[in-house]
């Protein structure tokens, strides 16, 4: 490697893509092509950014796979910052096992904690963190250390682990400031903030409040019943039923627990379960058929009896029923959710993470922007849709890894 390429690299590893430029902005050599793919990733022009690494790993040619491989990967971590979820996970597995097989351990690694942190980001936490399980940290930089800590605590964060959570991000902090990059230490600032912004809100004796993460936490830890309206579950001490598949079921066990101990009138319950403005006989059947499947599902934690004016719940085994929500409820809750990190996403990858179809988020995405509640840029598959983040709430952090959008 020759004198300007060392250099190059060597800037950008300290986080200076301007200063990588002036040493080989003019060349059109393989090794100049990838490296200055990445300063153009650093100064956030992404889609230059990945033509250009194509354009590198086309240079290298078959006879020099650890160079394709490398770039294989640089190709990977521009589209998971461009929120291009879809990218093609065999051909970062391909890329992986070719560093291994030629000895390239640190980039094999890298590529593992890739393939985690987009796991993180569609809500397969499960899988993510058996994916970090399986790479050796200690062999990361201190830049690299630090995104891996991001990715750990991002996993606790989900898991309401929050313990954990500040762990890492103190670990990750200490990483960035050993890195000297005032980037990512910024990032790791901006996360560890998430820890003492309100994440939910707590409704219960017909009052309500906000609750930090922590407090989340600690809620489910504690002997009362919870009906989470974050990730559309009831659970108690021992037992745990989701329902997030099910959102008729999941309208009436709220609105029963918000009502605790007192019942909800079978007019209330249709509004809430099914919207209807007038009844008949027939809303009242189905009422009543549905009352029926919330009580079998709900039988070991919980009874549903009907009063003289509709129907009531009491807990089997918890004190009380609390409720939690989210700070902000309104249309298009998830899909605003996702979009408040303040980062640039595609409608395909909305789908992916939200567990919803892309039709159905582009007319979510459209009925926003409608409202100035959201804003786009690009055309086509290139199209990204972004907004500032609310102000004091991070409405992201409980929402479940796959959710219905209507």
């Amino acid at each position: 490697m020759d004198s300007l390429i060392t250099a190059a690299a060597r800037a950008l590893a300290t986080g200076d893509p301007l200063a990588a430029l002036n040493w080989i902005a003019l060349r059109e050599d393989a090794s100049a092509l990838a490296l200055r793919g990445i300063a153009m990733a650093q100064l956030g022009d992404l889609a230059r950014a990945k033509a250009l690494v194509r354009r590198a790993a086309r240079s290298f040619g078959q006879k020099e796979p650890i160079a394709r491989a490398r770039c294989v990967v640089a190709e990977a971590e521009i589209a998971l910052v461009s929120r291009d979820l879809g990218w093609p996970e065999k051909a970062l597995d391909e890329a992986r096992v070719t560093l291994e097989e030629h000895g390239d351990r640190v980039n094999a690694a890298y590529a593992r904690y890739l393939e985690a942190r987009r796991l993180l980001l569609i809500g397969r936490l499960d899988e993510a963190k058996r994916t970090l399980g399986e790479l050796d940290a200690s062999l990361f930089q201190p830049a690299a250390t630090a995104a891996y800590e991001l990715v750990v605590a991002g996993i606790s964060i989900r898991r309401l682990r929050t313990k954990a959570a500040r762990d890492a991000l103190a670990r990750a902090e200490r990483a960035a400031r050993a890195a000297g990059i005032p980037a990512l230490t910024t990032e790791v600032e901006s996360a560890s903030r998430v820890l003492n912004t309100p994440a939910a809100r707590l409704i219960a004796d017909g009052e309500e409040r906000l609750l930090l993460l922590e407090q989340v936490e600690a809620l489910h830890a504690s002997p009362s019943m919870v009906v989470d309206a974050c990730r559309f579950l009831v659970r108690d001490s021992v037992a745990v039923i989701s329902l997030a598949r099910r959102p008729v079921l999941f309208a009436l066990a709220r609105a029963l627990a918000e009502a605790w101990p007192g019942d909800v009138p079978r007019e209330a319950l249709l509004a809430r379960a099914f919207g209807a403005k007038f009844t008949d006989d027939s809303h009242r059947a189905r009422l009543r058929v549905e009352i029926g499947r919330l009580r079998a599902v709900l039988k070991n934690v919980a009874d549903v009896s009907a009063t003289k004016r509709g129907f009531a719940m009491t807990p089997l085994r918890a004190r009380d029923i609390v409720v939690i929500a989210q700070p902000v409820e309104e249309q298009h809750g998830a899909v605003l959710a996702m979009l408040a990190d303040g980062d640039a996403w595609s409608s395909s990858a909305l789908a992916l993470a939200l567990g919803g179809s892309q039709r159905t988020i582009q007319r979510a995405l459209e009925s926003l922007a409608a409202t100035g509640r959201v804003q786009f840029f690009g055309r086509g598959r290139a199209r990204r849709w972004t907004t500032p983040p609310v102000p004091g709430f991070t409405t992201t952090l409980l929402l479940p890894a796959s959710l219905q959008i209507g």
